[in-house]
């Protein structure tokens, strides 16, 4: 039976075009003789949250509209290992496999699928490495007598807001007045409100 398959290609902005990713992809669907269902294109940078062409053709997958999905290489569908690991085990679980052109991987073979279990041991190693090293960064910066967050605020600011407060200013306006955070000055108002009900 003749297997479904899906391209998908990606470029980092409107000067670039996909056509050779395309072609390409298009040669070894051919080759393999694979029937091609559905081209995706994407122009968006690789770490861009929202990509349509993407989003589409995971609903696709979702939706068994193809088997397997081509695309030119690791790059093209994602910048981090968690988001690539994250993107295999939802085509694994959907039961569509991938075929990676430059990196020669092809899921569909025993080997392949073994490469991509690894990866996931490797992304669970760099978000361990990531939460050790930001926790470690804050110890440090706590040792030298850095602040960790935003500065708490003045005694004067908080009395200005306070002041125009009570003159009837609004939240925003008061934020903007004393160009402040709007957060602070919801919290200082919302305190001086409840002070000023209270009989």
């Amino acid at each position: 039976m003749q297997r479904r398959a899906a391209i998908y290609a990606r470029v980092s902005t409107g000067g670039q075009t996909p056509d050779n990713q395309l072609l390409r992809l298009r040669e070894v669907a051919e080759r393999a003789g694979f029937q091609i269902v559905e081209e995706y294109v994407d122009t968006a940078s690789g770490a861009s949250p929202s990509r349509s062409g993407m989003d589409r053709m995971m609903k696709d997958a979702a939706r068994r509209r193809f088997d397997i999905l081509l695309a030119w290489d690791v790059s093209r569908l994602g910048r981090s290992l968690t988001q690539l690991v994250a993107l295999f085990d939802t085509l694994r679980a959907l039961g569509v496999d991938l075929i990676l052109e430059q990196q020669g991987v092809d899921t569909s073979t025993p080997a392949d699928r073994a490469l991509m279990q690894m990866s996931a041991v490797f992304a669970e190693f760099e978000r361990a490495m990531i939460v050790e090293r930001t926790k470690a960064g804050i110890e440090r910066a706590r040792a030298r007598g850095s602040q960790i967050g935003r500065p708490p605020a003045s005694d004067a600011l908080i009395a200005s807001i306070r002041a125009l407060r009570a003159r009837g200013m609004g939240m925003d306006k008061i934020a903007r007045e004393l160009r402040c955070g709007k957060g602070l000055s919801q919290r200082i108002c919302k305190e001086y409100d409840k002070e000023a009900a209270e009989p």
